[in-house]
């Protein structure tokens, strides 16, 4: 599993240099979307990846790595929101959102750590195309969630759906690495 976590650390230090860069260039204006906007951009990239994997031809010059690393920050967003609140203007400087993505990754981490040593890493045997439409039911599930207020009875909440989607697209961005850590 120390493989699992190097390559995990090497998706996340993408994903996060990639996050850095925008917050220098648009500053937190992110705090002000609420969660289903959120969501609707998470679904948004989640569909353009599952448009590209059963398309013959794509207009656009990006692939689904992209698109991966899109869904994994906006999951962090995500979860800054569930944890600190919607704000009415962006509140966070660079450095606060980095110790908050840090934070939210860390625990993602550590949940995929403990689900690896109980499921046997059993994702490395899957296609990165479940991977895609796992994310997918997940935000479906989400989107039943948020139109019941954030209750829910016997189902996981909010935050656990966001870092499986985290942990599913952090996944297939390893599956698709041309560049395996040995």
């Amino acid at each position: 599993m120390s493989q699992t976590s190097q390559q995990y650390d090497a998706v996340i230090t993408q994903c996060r240099d990639l996050f850095s860069n925008k917050m220098k260039d648009y500053g937190s204006a992110w705090r002000i979307l609420r969660l289903p906007s959120l969501t609707d951009q998470i679904f948004i990239k989640a569909q353009r990846i599952r448009g590209l994997q059963t398309l013959a031809e794509s207009k656009v010059d990006e692939g689904q790595e992209s698109e991966f690393i899109g869904i994994i920050n906006y999951s962090v967003m995500a979860l800054v929101q569930i944890d600190k609140g919607v704000a009415e203007q962006p509140d966070l400087s660079l450095e606060e959102s980095l110790a908050q993505y840090d934070h939210h990754v860390g625990a993602t981490k550590q949940l995929m750590m403990d689900k690896n040593h109980d499921y046997g890493e059993a994702w490395r045997d899957m296609r990165v195309n479940s991977l895609t439409d796992l994310i997918l039911q997940k935000l479906l599930r989400v989107k039943q969630i948020e139109d019941n207020q954030g209750k829910t009875i016997v189902s996981e909440g909010l935050d656990a759906n966001y870092q499986d989607m985290i942990n599913y697209a952090v996944f297939a961005m390893i599956h698709l690495s041309k560049a395996q850590i040995p």
